[in-house]
Parts: structure tokens; C-alpha cells; sequence
């Protein structure tokens, strides 16, 4: 990755926003969206303590200046069309609240973003934001049933999965809620599978493998696998390397799930 992807709470917080017209209108509804207050003065913005400003003037001189004064005063930086001078990108947004799904091309194209985004809506249900709230006010339950984390981990993945009682690409998915956790079965014993790579391209992972690279609580890797591949595992999985040093190691990866 280029980009560290992040969500910036910044609800009731000043924003700076500065520019007219056409390119910087969708930045001050995208940041009043967020529930921010728009500072359109770059001085008051700075003294009432903004860390993220936007600039979209039609002067691209005065965006530089504008982007270095900002800057040097500690706030994080978007100008608009000019990704050169930015500190962050704004991704195509997906609302599904509490859920959001943020497209991000680091700038390269917002039209790409964009189509991305529009056929993600036609995935998720329009309902999916309340399969969300459903679980978080579950939670409590859902510890008490499953009190030890990697097992509540490996249950919720189970009931999430495709065709599971909390699919959440199937709508309706909050009212199984309840019913789930009163039939939950206790989550599968450590499991480790072993399997062997077609190439060093992630786009030959067949679907079994990326689904369990994704799911793994630990993840060992024989010496010589890229890390395009291993960055498909979760980021919090653990990484190991295979003592083995026999002939022609470099296609296994195993996998466990404890």
C-alpha cells in the first residue's frame, strides 16, 4: 500500500475549507456530511485548532501557497486536483451507516473510485447499516456466549460468511441476530491446512485460499513467498517462517486457525 487508509473523526470539529465554485463545494458538503464545522478563513481555522484543511482555489499558485502556510502550521492537507500537493486523498464514499466503505485510488483516478463505488451499491443491501447496529448492541450477548476473543473471532466469521445466518450481503441479515447467538455452536477446533501456490500472483489464489488466508489466526510461510501474497492474510494474524530447507520450499503456505 501507498496510502494508510484511516477514518478521521471530526464531528463537531472545525474543518478548513477554502475556495468557490465548482471544486470546493463538494468538499464543504462532503465535510458537513461528516457532521464538521466549515471554517472558510485560514487564520480562524488555524486559531480555533482545525487539523485538516481543504483547498480548492482556481489559482494554482495560491493553492501552493495556500497548502505550504497550512502545512507549516501542523494540519493535514488536501488540495483538490492536485494530488502532488496532498497529504491525503478522499476516497469514493460507500454510506451504509454505521457501515462506510471508502474507495481510494491515491489520487491516480476519481472516475475509477467512482465506478468501483456505484457497482458496490448494487451489492450491499440498503439495510446493511442496521445488521451493524444489531451486532453492536449484541455485544455484550455475544461475549458472554463466547467469551474467549479468537473463538467469538471464529464464530462471527462463520455466521458472516457466504450463505451464513449473518450474511451481510443478504437483507434482513439484523433479524437473525438473536436467533444465531440462541443456536451458536461453539467454534471449530485448531485446524492446520496446508496448501500450495499455482504462482507468486495473488490474483491465482483461488477462492478457498484467499478466504483462508484472510481468516487465519497465524499464517507460516515457506522462505521465497512474496509479500503480495502474505499481505492478503489478516494484518493482525501472526507471521511465521518455516525452518524447512529442503528442495523447492517456495509454493507452501500453511495455514492455522486456532
Amino acid at each position: 500500500m501507498k496510502s494508510l487508509p484511516l477514518f478521521h473523526q471530526i464531528a463537531g470539529k472545525p474543518v478548513i475549507v477554502l475556495g468557490e465554485g465548482e471544486m470546493a463545494e463538494p468538499k464543504r458538503r462532503l465535510v458537513e456530511r461528516a457532521g464538521a464545522v466549515v471554517i472558510t478563513d485560514m487564520q480562524q481555522g488555524i486559531d480555533e485548532g482545525a487539523r485538516v484543511a481543504f483547498v480548492a482555489h482556481d489559482d494554482a499558485a495560491m493553492c501552493e501557497a495556500d497548502a505550504i502556510r497550512l502545512r507549516c502550521a501542523g494540519l493535514l492537507v488536501n488540495v483538490v486536483d492536485r494530488p502532488d500537493l496532498c497529504d491525503f486523498t478522499t476516497p469514493s464514499i460507500l454510506d451504509r451507516d454505521p457501515v462506510l466503505v471508502a474507495v481510494g485510488t491515491g489520487g491516480a483516478s476519481a472516475g475509477l473510485a467512482k465506478q468501483l463505488r456505484l457497482r458496490l451499491e448494487r451489492l450491499l443491501p440498503h439495510d446493511l447499516g442496521k445488521l451493524a447496529e444489531r451486532l453492536f448492541a449484541a455485544r455484550d450477548a455475544i461475549k458472554a456466549r463466547f467469551p474467549v476473543m479468537v473463538d467469538r473471532r471464529r464464530a462471527l466469521d462463520d455466521a458472516m460468511q457466504e450463505g451464513g445466518p449473518l450474511d451481510p450481503l443478504r437483507e434482513g441479515g439484523e433479524d437473525g441476530v438473536e436467533s444465531w447467538l440462541d443456536s451458536a455452536e461453539d467454534s471449530e477446533a485448531s485446524q492446520v491446512i496446508e496448501f500450495v501456490l499455482r504462482s507468486d500472483d495473488p490474483d491465482d489464489l483461488t477462492i478457498r485460499q484467499a478466504r483462508l488466508l484472510g481468516s487465519a489466526d497465524a499464517v507460516i510461510a515457506m522462505p521465497g513467498i512474496p509479500d503480495s501474497i502474505l499481505s492478503r492474510a489478516r494484518a493482525d494474524a501472526v507471521r511465521l517462517s518455516h525452518p524447512y530447507e529442503g528442495p523447492n520450499p517456495d509454493g507452501l503456505v500453511i495455514v492455522l486457525r486456532h
